[in-house]
């Protein structure tokens, strides 16, 4: 019997929406779905939900839960990570308020600055261990990486010598929510995407053979005269002529220039949701009740297959009908030309029997590529950090974060870096 395992089962959702499009698949009705999580409650959750969505879809598809990793993931075909180390309480405060103790305001702190840099810290280790594992129990598996930071994780696993695409939702809902919000058709469109997760561009969009940008521009100028939920990546589009894929409260901390002290204003004027990621958070505590009635008790529970390109990657490897992904990878051989090849790049990719393949994009536009090197810099220093065990790497990572080296100086940077060593404790391992 073939084998999918899925790390971080527990996020009954996400579960939900990956596995869920996965029983739909003709070919993966031999398949056993594997699930592991820390927290055994939550799993429990998650099997009688996906217990029961098979029965409702008619699905023939094996349901196991595991409390031994290793033997979750013994003989995979297939992973999906899944996991966040640290959950909200108390790892995301931590992230958050520190930071805000030095001046230092974040949005959602879950792939680049100062929160980003230490999600990464805490993460680093977890899936160092499951490529130790994977590398003895299932070597030739696929790591389909959700997890953020995405980019660095996703390095890192490459790194250790799995074979790992890393996966975001951005990418394919990217051309159909801004032509929504726009009220542009959406029939006949054709886009390519490429850069790095979270701030890969839009570089072309057409209907019908006919360049959109031109009336996409038009329409976001006008669109900028009252408050909306875009305004920072219009913004980003009408000063550097591309739009980015990740929203406006992911790129208002990804970049120097908005969540600034000394002009406050600049945070109403572009609406810009400060402390987002831990508003989010606790919606989603205080929800999970009444959505645990919803999914995990609910009899009736069915799925219609999502946008999330998990299910398609599998169903492509498994059948040899190609299908087209924005996958992150490595960029070997300068995928994209002019960003770093030790870099994970976002690019599109062919995924058929043969795995999945990625294509050739070649130079961005000088300005795309020097937005996407500044956080570039501060991936692979973190990657160093993570790696060498050297504190001197963390406080290089984050003195090049944009964000974080415009509003403080050197000597506070390096102050915040070291109490939130103090405060991660055990979290972190020793860095010296």
């Amino acid at each position: 019997m073939n084998k999918l395992t899925f790390l971080g089962a527990g996020s009954t959702v996400f579960a939900k929406n990956i596995l869920g499009d996965c029983m739909g698949v003709e070919a993966l009705q031999d398949f056993e779905f594997a699930l592991f999580d820390i927290d055994l409650e939550r799993l429990e959750d998650s099997e009688s939900m996906l217990n029961n969505l098979k029965k409702n879809l008619r699905s023939n598809v094996t349901i196991k839960s595991y409390r031994d990793r290793k033997e979750a993931l013994r003989g995979a075909k297939y992973i999906v990570n899944a996991i966040q180390v640290g959950g909200y309480d108390p790892c995301t405060i931590t992230d958050f308020d520190i930071p805000k103790r030095y001046g230092l305001q974040q949005t959602i702190a879950d792939t680049l600055g100062i929160g980003g840099i230490f999600r990464n810290l805490r993460t680093i280790p977890v899936m160092q261990e499951f490529a130790k594992d994977i590398k003895e129990v299932c070597p030739d598996a696929l790591f389909l990486n959700y997890t953020n930071p995405m980019a660095v994780l996703t390095n890192i696993m490459i790194s250790e010598g799995i074979q790992t695409v890393g996966l975001c939702h951005s990418v394919q809902v990217c051309a159909d929510h801004l032509l929504d919000h726009l009220n542009l058709p959406k029939d006949h469109v054709q886009w390519k995407i490429a850069g790095i997760n979270h701030m890969a561009w839009l570089l072309e969009i057409t209907r019908n053979g006919e360049d959109l940008y031109p009336e996409i521009k038009r329409r976001a100028k006008q669109k900028q005269k009252d408050k909306h939920h875009d305004m920072v990546r219009f913004e980003l589009m009408d000063k550097f002529g591309y739009y980015v894929t990740e929203s406006s409260e992911h790129n208002a901390e990804y970049h120097p220039y908005f969540i600034k002290k000394n002009y406050p204003e600049l945070i109403d004027e572009l609406n810009i949701p400060l402390d987002e990621y831990p508003r989010r958070c606790i919606h989603q505590i205080e929800g999970w009740k009444k959505m645990r009635d919803d999914i995990v008790n609910n009899q009736n529970l069915t799925h219609e297959r999502t946008s999330e390109y998990g299910s398609h990657i599998i169903e492509a490897i498994e059948t040899d009908q190609p299908f087209k992904i924005g996958g992150n990878v490595l960029n070997t051989g300068g995928l994209i030309s002019n960003l770093p090849e030790n870099a994970v790049v976002e690019v599109p990719c062919l995924v058929d029997a043969s795995g999945v393949t990625p294509t050739y994009v070649g130079a961005l536009p000088e300005q795309l590529a020097a937005l996407n090197r500044t956080n570039i810099n501060t991936q692979l220093l973190t990657i160093e950090a993570a790696k060498t065990l050297k504190k001197e790497k963390i406080y290089q990572a984050a003195l090049l974060d944009p964000h974080t080296a415009a509003e403080l100086s050197i000597d506070d940077i390096i102050s915040l870096c070291d109490d939130l060593i103090e405060a991660h404790g055990d979290w972190l391992p020793q860095y010296s």
